[in-house]
Protein backbone atom coordinates (compact mmCIF):
# COMPACT_ATOMS: atom_id res chain seq x y z
CA UNK A 1 0.00 0.00 0.00
CA UNK A 2 1.55 3.19 -1.40
CA UNK A 3 0.03 4.99 2.53
CA UNK A 4 2.53 2.63 4.20
CA UNK A 5 6.00 4.24 5.91
CA UNK A 6 8.21 1.34 4.32
CA UNK A 7 6.84 1.39 0.70
CA UNK A 8 6.73 5.03 0.38
CA UNK A 9 10.81 4.69 1.73
CA UNK A 10 11.68 2.43 -1.49
CA UNK A 11 9.77 4.33 -4.04
CA UNK A 12 11.60 7.25 -2.44
CA UNK A 13 15.03 5.64 -2.73
CA UNK A 14 13.83 4.27 -6.28
CA UNK A 15 13.20 8.05 -7.30
CA UNK A 16 16.69 9.11 -6.34
CA UNK A 17 18.54 6.65 -7.68
CA UNK A 18 16.88 6.37 -11.30
CA UNK A 19 15.66 10.09 -11.70
CA UNK A 20 17.76 12.41 -9.75
CA UNK A 21 21.34 10.40 -10.36
CA UNK A 22 22.32 10.51 -6.49
CA UNK A 23 25.74 8.77 -6.04
CA UNK A 24 24.98 5.05 -4.45
CA UNK A 25 26.98 6.77 -1.38
CA UNK A 26 24.57 9.29 -1.02
CA UNK A 27 21.72 6.94 -1.75
CA UNK A 28 22.60 4.48 0.99
CA UNK A 29 22.60 6.85 3.50
CA UNK A 30 19.60 7.84 2.83
CA UNK A 31 18.03 4.89 2.88
CA UNK A 32 20.12 4.10 6.00
CA UNK A 33 18.45 7.16 7.45
CA UNK A 34 14.75 6.66 6.89
CA UNK A 35 15.35 2.94 7.95
CA UNK A 36 16.18 3.92 11.10
CA UNK A 37 13.28 6.31 11.36
CA UNK A 38 10.82 3.88 10.15
CA UNK A 39 12.44 1.62 13.08
CA UNK A 40 12.30 3.60 15.84
CA UNK A 41 8.19 4.31 14.62
CA UNK A 42 8.14 0.62 13.79
CA UNK A 43 8.16 -0.30 18.20
CA UNK A 44 5.07 -2.47 18.78
CA UNK A 45 3.68 -1.72 15.52
CA UNK A 46 4.15 -3.61 11.76
CA UNK A 47 2.39 -0.81 9.30
CA UNK A 48 2.98 2.58 10.02
CA UNK A 49 0.68 5.29 8.04
CA UNK A 50 2.29 7.97 6.74
CA UNK A 51 -0.84 10.71 7.54
CA UNK A 52 -0.47 9.09 11.48
CA UNK A 53 3.07 10.77 11.84
CA UNK A 54 3.54 13.72 13.44
CA UNK A 55 6.15 16.38 14.15
CA UNK A 56 6.57 15.22 17.43
CA UNK A 57 7.61 11.79 16.56
CA UNK A 58 10.10 13.23 13.84
CA UNK A 59 11.35 15.36 17.58
CA UNK A 60 11.21 11.73 19.22
CA UNK A 61 13.75 10.30 16.38
CA UNK A 62 15.85 12.72 16.58
CA UNK A 63 16.29 12.82 20.66
CA UNK A 64 16.64 9.22 20.24
CA UNK A 65 19.52 9.44 17.74
CA UNK A 66 21.32 11.76 20.22
CA UNK A 67 20.49 9.26 23.40
CA UNK A 68 22.64 6.51 21.21
CA UNK A 69 25.25 9.03 21.20
CA UNK A 70 25.25 10.03 17.64
CA UNK A 71 27.20 13.54 16.78
CA UNK A 72 24.98 16.92 15.88
CA UNK A 73 26.38 16.38 12.85
CA UNK A 74 24.85 12.98 12.41
CA UNK A 75 21.46 13.93 13.57
CA UNK A 76 21.28 17.11 11.57
CA UNK A 77 21.69 14.43 8.64
CA UNK A 78 19.07 12.50 9.50
CA UNK A 79 16.83 15.03 9.87
CA UNK A 80 17.54 16.45 6.21
CA UNK A 81 17.02 13.33 5.07
CA UNK A 82 13.25 13.20 6.76
CA UNK A 83 12.86 17.19 5.08
CA UNK A 84 13.34 15.67 1.45
CA UNK A 85 11.37 12.28 2.16
CA UNK A 86 8.71 14.56 3.46
CA UNK A 87 9.11 16.90 0.60
CA UNK A 88 8.62 14.03 -1.97
CA UNK A 89 5.45 12.46 -0.25
CA UNK A 90 3.89 16.10 -0.60
CA UNK A 91 4.99 16.94 -4.32
CA UNK A 92 3.76 12.84 -5.27
CA UNK A 93 0.53 13.40 -3.34
CA UNK A 94 0.94 10.88 -0.60
CA UNK A 95 0.27 13.34 2.23
CA UNK A 96 -1.03 17.28 2.19
CA UNK A 97 1.22 18.77 4.54
CA UNK A 98 5.22 18.48 5.07
CA UNK A 99 5.31 18.03 8.99
CA UNK A 100 9.05 18.35 8.82
CA UNK A 101 9.55 21.67 6.88
CA UNK A 102 9.35 24.16 10.37
CA UNK A 103 11.65 21.61 12.38
CA UNK A 104 14.99 23.37 13.09
CA UNK A 105 18.22 21.33 12.52
CA UNK A 106 20.67 21.12 15.32
CA UNK A 107 23.51 23.76 15.13
CA UNK A 108 26.79 21.66 14.08
CA UNK A 109 30.02 22.83 14.97
CA UNK A 110 32.35 23.23 11.48
CA UNK A 111 35.86 21.62 12.44
CA UNK A 112 38.56 23.68 10.38
CA UNK A 113 39.50 21.08 7.86
CA UNK A 114 43.37 20.04 8.37
CA UNK A 115 45.97 20.08 5.91
CA UNK A 116 49.80 19.32 4.98
CA UNK A 117 52.11 22.28 5.21
CA UNK A 118 53.96 22.95 2.04
CA UNK A 119 57.16 22.53 3.27
CA UNK A 120 56.15 18.53 3.55
CA UNK A 121 54.41 18.07 0.09
CA UNK A 122 57.83 16.77 -0.95
CA UNK A 123 58.34 14.49 1.44
CA UNK A 124 55.00 12.97 0.75
CA UNK A 125 55.35 12.45 -3.10
CA UNK A 126 58.67 11.08 -2.18
CA UNK A 127 57.48 8.76 0.07
CA UNK A 128 56.79 5.71 -2.78
CA UNK A 129 59.07 4.23 -3.76
CA UNK A 130 59.88 3.92 -7.73
CA UNK A 131 61.56 0.90 -8.31
CA UNK A 132 57.79 -0.98 -8.60
CA UNK A 133 54.65 -0.68 -10.77
CA UNK A 134 52.61 0.09 -7.70
CA UNK A 135 55.11 2.96 -5.91
CA UNK A 136 55.00 4.60 -9.62
CA UNK A 137 50.87 4.41 -9.64
CA UNK A 138 50.94 5.88 -6.05
CA UNK A 139 53.25 8.50 -7.00
CA UNK A 140 50.84 9.43 -10.00
CA UNK A 141 47.83 8.94 -7.18
CA UNK A 142 49.10 11.42 -4.80
CA UNK A 143 50.69 13.99 -7.43
CA UNK A 144 46.96 13.72 -9.36
CA UNK A 145 45.13 14.64 -6.04
CA UNK A 146 47.25 17.33 -4.73
CA UNK A 147 47.53 18.83 -8.51
CA UNK A 148 43.34 18.25 -8.86
CA UNK A 149 41.87 18.41 -5.26
CA UNK A 150 39.31 16.14 -6.97
CA UNK A 151 37.24 13.60 -4.57
CA UNK A 152 38.37 9.97 -4.42
CA UNK A 153 35.26 8.87 -6.11
CA UNK A 154 36.04 10.95 -9.08
CA UNK A 155 39.95 9.79 -9.08
CA UNK A 156 38.82 6.18 -9.66
CA UNK A 157 36.54 6.10 -12.21
CA UNK A 158 39.02 8.50 -14.58
CA UNK A 159 39.85 6.86 -18.02
CA UNK A 160 42.67 7.17 -19.98
CA UNK A 161 40.52 8.80 -22.65
CA UNK A 162 39.25 11.58 -19.92
CA UNK A 163 42.90 13.41 -20.29
CA UNK A 164 43.01 16.37 -23.10
CA UNK A 165 46.43 16.58 -23.06
CA UNK A 166 46.70 19.90 -25.51
CA UNK A 167 44.75 21.90 -23.30
CA UNK A 168 46.10 19.81 -19.79
CA UNK A 169 42.43 19.45 -18.60
CA UNK A 170 41.05 16.29 -17.22
CA UNK A 171 37.23 15.39 -17.50
CA UNK A 172 35.74 14.05 -14.40
CA UNK A 173 32.46 13.21 -12.92
CA UNK A 174 31.29 14.93 -9.72
CA UNK A 175 28.58 14.89 -7.31
CA UNK A 176 24.98 13.81 -9.28
CA UNK A 177 26.81 13.04 -11.90
CA UNK A 178 28.16 16.45 -12.96
CA UNK A 179 31.02 16.57 -15.21
CA UNK A 180 33.61 19.11 -15.40
CA UNK A 181 36.33 20.00 -16.53
CA UNK A 182 40.50 20.19 -14.85
CA UNK A 183 43.44 21.55 -15.15
CA UNK A 184 46.42 19.47 -13.52
CA UNK A 185 50.15 20.55 -13.08
CA UNK A 186 53.29 19.41 -14.95
CA UNK A 187 54.46 16.70 -11.52
CA UNK A 188 51.11 15.06 -12.07
CA UNK A 189 51.70 14.91 -16.09
CA UNK A 190 55.40 13.32 -15.74
CA UNK A 191 54.14 10.89 -12.68
CA UNK A 192 51.34 10.03 -15.04
CA UNK A 193 53.46 8.93 -18.12
CA UNK A 194 55.86 7.01 -16.01
CA UNK A 195 53.12 4.75 -14.73
CA UNK A 196 51.57 4.35 -17.68
CA UNK A 197 55.18 3.73 -19.70
CA UNK A 198 55.09 0.88 -16.53
CA UNK A 199 52.47 -0.27 -17.87
CA UNK A 200 53.30 -0.55 -21.61
CA UNK A 201 50.11 1.61 -22.77
CA UNK A 202 50.45 5.33 -23.32
CA UNK A 203 47.48 8.18 -24.07
CA UNK A 204 46.69 6.39 -27.58
CA UNK A 205 43.31 6.50 -28.44
CA UNK A 206 43.01 2.92 -28.18
CA UNK A 207 43.55 3.28 -24.67
CA UNK A 208 40.46 6.06 -24.15
CA UNK A 209 38.40 3.77 -22.28
CA UNK A 210 40.81 1.96 -20.33
CA UNK A 211 41.19 2.79 -16.35
CA UNK A 212 43.78 5.16 -15.53
CA UNK A 213 44.40 3.44 -12.07
CA UNK A 214 44.31 -0.43 -12.05
CA UNK A 215 45.23 -3.27 -9.27
CA UNK A 216 47.61 -5.82 -9.87
CA UNK A 217 45.02 -8.05 -11.63
CA UNK A 218 44.57 -4.54 -14.12
CA UNK A 219 41.09 -4.11 -13.07
CA UNK A 220 39.70 -0.64 -12.24
CA UNK A 221 41.18 0.45 -8.49
CA UNK A 222 38.98 0.43 -5.57
CA UNK A 223 38.76 3.25 -3.26
CA UNK A 224 39.55 1.11 -0.31
CA UNK A 225 42.61 0.56 -2.55
CA UNK A 226 43.32 3.87 -2.74
CA UNK A 227 42.10 4.78 0.78
CA UNK A 228 44.59 2.24 2.42
CA UNK A 229 47.57 3.11 0.12
CA UNK A 230 47.14 6.98 0.66
CA UNK A 231 46.56 6.92 4.51
CA UNK A 232 49.84 4.87 4.84
CA UNK A 233 51.86 7.89 2.98
CA UNK A 234 50.04 10.37 4.73
CA UNK A 235 50.78 9.11 8.29
CA UNK A 236 54.24 9.91 7.37
CA UNK A 237 53.68 13.91 7.13
CA UNK A 238 50.55 14.31 9.27
CA UNK A 239 51.25 13.31 12.82
CA UNK A 240 47.84 12.80 14.81
CA UNK A 241 45.71 14.51 12.43
CA UNK A 242 42.86 12.68 10.44
CA UNK A 243 44.36 10.81 6.92
CA UNK A 244 43.36 10.01 3.77
CA UNK A 245 42.81 10.94 0.18
CA UNK A 246 40.66 14.14 1.51
CA UNK A 247 43.12 15.32 2.79
CA UNK A 248 44.70 16.07 0.20
CA UNK A 249 41.80 17.68 -1.47
CA UNK A 250 42.01 20.06 1.64
CA UNK A 251 45.62 20.87 1.12
CA UNK A 252 45.01 21.93 -2.61
CA UNK A 253 42.36 24.56 -1.68
CA UNK A 254 44.33 25.67 1.07
CA UNK A 255 47.47 26.07 -1.00
CA UNK A 256 45.44 27.80 -3.51
CA UNK A 257 43.99 30.33 -1.10
CA UNK A 258 47.40 30.99 0.76
CA UNK A 259 48.98 31.99 -2.82
CA UNK A 260 46.22 34.25 -3.65
CA UNK A 261 43.56 32.57 -5.93
CA UNK A 262 40.15 33.59 -5.89
CA UNK A 263 37.88 31.74 -3.87
CA UNK A 264 35.42 31.51 -7.01
CA UNK A 265 37.93 29.99 -8.91
CA UNK A 266 38.36 27.61 -6.18
CA UNK A 267 34.73 26.35 -6.06
CA UNK A 268 34.38 25.41 -9.00
CA UNK A 269 37.84 23.25 -9.38
CA UNK A 270 36.97 21.40 -6.35
CA UNK A 271 33.33 20.82 -7.76
CA UNK A 272 31.67 22.92 -4.85
CA UNK A 273 27.59 23.54 -5.74
CA UNK A 274 27.60 26.94 -3.82
CA UNK A 275 30.68 29.37 -2.50
CA UNK A 276 29.57 27.97 1.21
CA UNK A 277 31.44 24.83 1.00
CA UNK A 278 34.54 26.39 -0.17
CA UNK A 279 34.61 29.57 2.40
CA UNK A 280 35.63 27.08 5.16
CA UNK A 281 39.07 27.22 3.40
CA UNK A 282 39.09 30.99 3.46
CA UNK A 283 39.29 30.06 7.72
CA UNK A 284 41.67 28.17 7.38
CA UNK A 285 44.01 30.73 5.54
CA UNK A 286 42.57 33.49 8.39
CA UNK A 287 44.31 30.89 11.08
CA UNK A 288 47.48 30.85 9.14
CA UNK A 289 47.67 34.36 8.87
CA UNK A 290 47.02 35.59 12.86
CA UNK A 291 50.09 32.62 13.41
CA UNK A 292 52.14 33.97 11.11
CA UNK A 293 51.55 37.18 12.32
CA UNK A 294 51.65 36.62 15.83
CA UNK A 295 55.80 34.70 15.10
CA UNK A 296 56.91 37.33 12.92
CA UNK A 297 55.54 40.54 14.10
CA UNK A 298 57.38 42.16 16.79
CA UNK A 299 54.76 43.00 19.28
CA UNK A 300 52.77 40.39 18.13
Amino acid sequence: MADLLIDAIESFIITLDKERNFSLHTIKAYKNDLNRFNSFLNQGISRIILNKINRNDIRKFLSNEYDNNFTSKTVARRLATIKSFFKYLVKVELIEENIAIHINSPKVAKKLPSFINKSLIDVLMNSPSLDTLIGVRDRAVLELFYSTGMRLSELVNINIGDFHLNKKLLRVIGKGKKERMIPYGRAAESAIENYLKMRNISFKPVFAKTPLFVNSKEKRISTRTIQRRMNNYIKLVADGKRVGPHLLRHTFATHLLDNGADITAVKDLLGHSSLSSTQIYTHVSIEKLKKDYTQAHPHG
